[in-house]
């Protein structure tokens, strides 16, 4: 076994004899490509260096003389970390939070077999910000809707009494809740699948957005069914909004079953939509959500299932664990996280920046009408579809948007996705649009 030396750090960082200011982009991606799983296709030809402002990425890209390893330009975040940075880059309140705490605090680090008083802090933060009665502390997005989806399974058995064994959670077409077994299972994704079953049962799917479907399918097996689980907004699929009475005759369809209405809040939730959480959008109250991303504002993976006593009560010591859901610092980041949420009043924000940028893109499509097809979204979870033809490809227009200092990312074919930080400058989005107008006339 070779020795291992490790020094220095930011550029100077070597490992061994490698150090990470004299890489190129090809260097990263050689190494990624020997050295790692091959889960990710990363845009090529660029590597992301470190923050200049809550919206703007300094990147790493070819020297084009060939004399240096890379050069270095900027790069307008608009994608987010797929909505885990609402806060912004490097929030300074929670940046604040964090050091102090671990400088001047002397925050432990502590399982949870033992209280720790920020536990209190981020209950109390949590359960007020979303409404609900209780929360259980997570760490991955994935988990948070992991956890969800076994409370609404034990509620079934427990509270509706279905039969062991035969309870089933609802699911919809085009969703994307994650990459546990459990997750893709209810996938529809064939990506997401391949090789990876045999797949949990008692699931099934209905159309996103198709009342009469879900509603045929509690009057055929309602009995047995514990709860829908959705996404009140489908991001993945392409930012798909449902139709404005969807939710509230839903709501009122599963109380009439006695379903649970449980929503996956990870990447709608925390201000993105225009609300702090998306279903605030639509008039209704889930019994259970579970929220992740931004809720360890872009410095730390936080997640949090929120729900109703009826629901999370049915935990019991040892039925639910997770070593660091809610361990000292990321409770203390999110409580900042929420802070800032609220302090800097990013919903709004959100709504108001959303406008602008949906604005742009319909006065996009009234200009290229045989380009896009159609402009999408709530709050600052937007996206817009261009027709199926074969020159419209949206990673071709991902790349084109990083030629010219925009990061932005396709969903499918032809969907691309723009989710920027809450805390965007008007003069930002006028920005992103522009070029993004000059890509699109070039197609």
């Amino acid at each position: 076994m070779s020795e291992l030396k490790i020094t220095g750090y930011g550029d100077d960082l070597t490992i061994n004899d490698m150090r990470l200011g004299d890489l190129s982009p090809k260097d990263h991606e050689n190494i990624e490509k020997e050295k790692g799983g091959q889960n990710y296709k990363p845009l090529e030809d660029v590597v992301v260096s470190h923050v200049k402002d809550s919206s703007t990425l300094i990147c790493r890209k070819p020297s084009e003389d060939n004399i240096k390893a890379y050069i270095e330009e900027e790069l307008i975040d608009g994608l987010c970390c797929y909505s885990a940075v609402n806060q912004g880059q490097l929030n300074q309140e929670i940046v604040d939070a964090v050091i102090h705490h671990l400088q001047n605090e002397k925050l432990p680090t502590v399982p949870r077999s033992i209280r720790h008083k920020y536990m209190s802090a981020f209950l109390m933060a949590t359960t007020e910000i979303t409404g609900m009665d209780k929360v259980v502390p997570k760490v991955s997005g994935v988990e948070s809707w992991e956890l969800t989806f076994k409370l609404c399974r034990r509620w079934g058995y427990q509270v509706k009494n279905i039969p062991q064994g035969k309870g089933i959670i609802v699911g919809a077409t085009g969703n994307f809740h994650g990459r546990t077994v459990a997750a893709v299972s209810m996938s529809d994704d064939p990506d997401a699948r391949n090789d990876f079953g045999p797949f949990i049962p008692g699931i099934e799917l209905v159309p996103y957005n198709d009342f009469d479907a879900l509603k045929n399918l509690f009057e055929e097996k309602g009995e047995y069914i514990a709860a829908y689980s959705v996404e009140p907004i489908q991001g993945e699929a392409g930012v798909i909004v449902p139709d404005d009475d969807y939710w509230p005759k839903v709501e009122k369809l599963c109380k009439a079953h006695n379903i649970l209405l449980a929503m996956d809040e990870v990447q709608t939730g925390f201000g993105r939509t225009g609300a702090n959480f998306a279903h605030q959008l639509f008039g209704v109250k889930p019994d259970i959500i579970g929220c992740g991303k931004a809720a360890g504002g872009g410095i730390l993976p936080v997640s949090f299932v929120a729900g109703s006593k009826e629901v999370i009560n049915t935990l019991t010591p040892g039925s639910e664990g997770s070593t660091f859901g809610g361990y000292p610092l990321a409770s203390v980041v999110g409580v900042y996280a929420i802070k800032t949420l609220v302090d800097l009043n990013l919903a709004e924000n959100a709504k108001i920046r959303g406008e602008q940028l949906m604005n742009h893109f319909n006065d996009i499509k009234d200009d290229f009408p045989d380009k896009i097809k159609e402009v999408r979204g709530k709050g600052l979870l937007t996206a817009f579809e261009m027709h199926n033809h074969k020159h419209l490809d949206g990673h071709e227009v991902s790349v084109e948007l990083l030629n010219q200092g925009v990061y932005a990312k396709e969903t499918h074919h032809s969907t691309v996705r723009f989710a920027p930080a809450l805390t965007i400058k008007a003069w930002q989005i006028d920005d992103m649009a522009e070029k993004l107008r000059n890509v699109i006339k070039e197609l």
